[in-house]
Order: structure tokens, then C-alpha cells, then sequence
């Protein structure tokens, strides 16, 4: 994956609204957990990218630094071509030093060439340095996005559960409003003085069936007494019989 592409992928990440994108959701919650998923498949891609593009540029890095290292040495190599060319010189071995001068300029033809690759790789790694920085910032925010998308989810969940709830109370007071209990409990009070009062009529006619038994019973003692007179006036007693106590 090319750099600017990752680069691309994480600010269009970054800037996304997530509040604009939950107002715009039917169901917000559904939206939130794919979005969930999206930043994490994003970010597992663009931490494998980024670990690729800091990995190039650590071996770029070693390479510009064996380059050095490689211009270092053929640099000794040349020295000490040229001293040896010069030792053998100053002892007339002409044929020889020119052996030695050659080697020399060979070796300063590859530290010339180990310098000029390790200068031309120099800008080149330090623009990795810098997008690597970047990246990594990309990838610190892109977690910060996904923690804060994560916080509001379970915020969303948590408040529509509350939201169901309130409405199931709600809905159970319309209930209660609409078909109210206390009717019925006045119908069932009403009833049960219906009752009350049939039971004091039975109770009022009760007595009034005692009352007249005993009327009955005064009514046969005055009857005997009658009697018991008009057998007496019949014997021709005409004697008064006395009241019995």
C-alpha cells in the first residue's frame, strides 16, 4: 500500500462525523457497531501498512549506513594503495607503485560511489522519517476515533434501554388512565353494600317473624283465659277465678 494512500485512508478516517453519521442512521445503534468494526479493520490495515513502510525505511537506513561504512573503508583502502605506491617509488620499483596507484584510484572510485548513494538516499530517508511520524499520529488518532465511537455506543445502548423502559412505564400509566381500577373497585363496593343491606333485611325480617311468634303466643294466653271464664259463668260459679300470676 503506497504512503499517500495510508496517508489518505487515516485523515478520511479522522475526520469523519461521527455524530452526523448516527443523527443520518435509521437504526443508530446497528451503525455504530459496523462503524465499530470498520475502524478496527481499518486500523489492524493501516498498523500492517505503517509496520511495512517503517520496516523499508529501517532497511534504507541500513543501507545508507553500510554505504558510509563502505565509503570509510574504501577510502582506507585507497590511503593505503597510495602509501605502498609511494613506498615502492621511492625505491625505484616504478611498475609496482603504478600497480598500487591504480588500486588507489579504484578504491576512490567506489568511495565516491558509496558516498554519492549514501547522499542520495539521505533526503529520501529523512521524507520516510516524516511520514512514518505521521502515520504513527494517524494511527494514535485513529484509536482515539475508536475509543470515543466505542464510548458512544454503549452511551446509545445504555440510553435506549433507559428510553424502553420509560416508555413501558409510560405506556403502563395511559393503561391505568384509560381502564382505571378504582371503577371497578367502587363497582365491587356498591355490591358488597347491596349485600350488607340484604343481609340487614333478612336480619329486620327475622326479628319481625319473632316479634309476631310471640304476638301469637299473647294471643292464645288471652284466648285460655277467655275460655277458662265462660266454663266458669257456665258452672254457674259466678265466681270471679283469679288472674294467674
Amino acid at each position: 500500500m503506497a504512503k499517500q494512500t495510508i496517508l489518505g485512508r487515516v485523515s478520511q478516517l479522522l475526520r469523519a462525523n461521527i455524530n452526523s453519521i448516527i443523527d443520518q442512521a435509521e437504526d443508530p445503534q446497528l451503525m455504530l457497531d459496523q462503524l465499530v468494526r470498520d475502524f478496527t479493520n481499518n486500523i489492524a490495515d493501516a498498523e500492517n501498512a505503517v509496520a511495512e513502510t517503517i520496516g523499508n525505511l529501517r532497511l534504507m537506513e541500513q543501507d545508507h549506513a553500510e554505504d558510509i561504512a563502505a565509503a570509510a573503508d574504501w577510502g582506507r583502502k585507497a590511503l593505503a594503495a597510495s602509501n605502498k605506491a609511494d613506498e615502492l617509488r621511492a625505491a625505484g620499483n616504478t611498475a609496482d607503485a603504478d600497480k598500487f596507484d591504480n588500486l588507489a584510484r579504484i578504491a576512490l572510485g567506489r568511495q565516491v560511489s558509496s558516498e554519492t548513494e549514501a547522499t542520495n538516499a539521505e533526503p529520501i530517508i529523512a521524507s520516510q522519517n516524516t511520514t512514518v511520524e505521521q502515520l504513527k499520529t494517524g494511527l494514535d488518532g485513529m484509536h482515539a476515533k475508536l475509543s470515543e465511537l466505542i464510548a458512544k455506543r454503549d452511551e446509545l445502548v445504555a440510553r435506549a434501554k433507559t428510553a424502553h423502559a420509560q416508555s413501558q412505564v409510560l405506556d403502563a400509566v395511559k393503561s391505568i388512565d384509560i381502564m382505571d381500577p378504582t371503577s371497578e373497585l367502587g363497582r365491587f363496593s356498591d355490591k358488597v353494600r347491596r349485600e350488607e343491606a340484604k343481609v340487614a333485611g333478612q336480619q329486620e325480617l327475622a326479628a319481625s317473624s319473632l316479634d309476631a311468634q310471640f304476638e301469637s303466643l299473647d294471643d292464645l294466653s288471652k284466648h285460655a283465659e277467655v275460655d277458662t271464664r265462660l266454663a266458669a259463668l257456665k258452672a254457674g260459679s259466678g265466681a270471679r277465678p283469679a288472674i294467674s300470676q
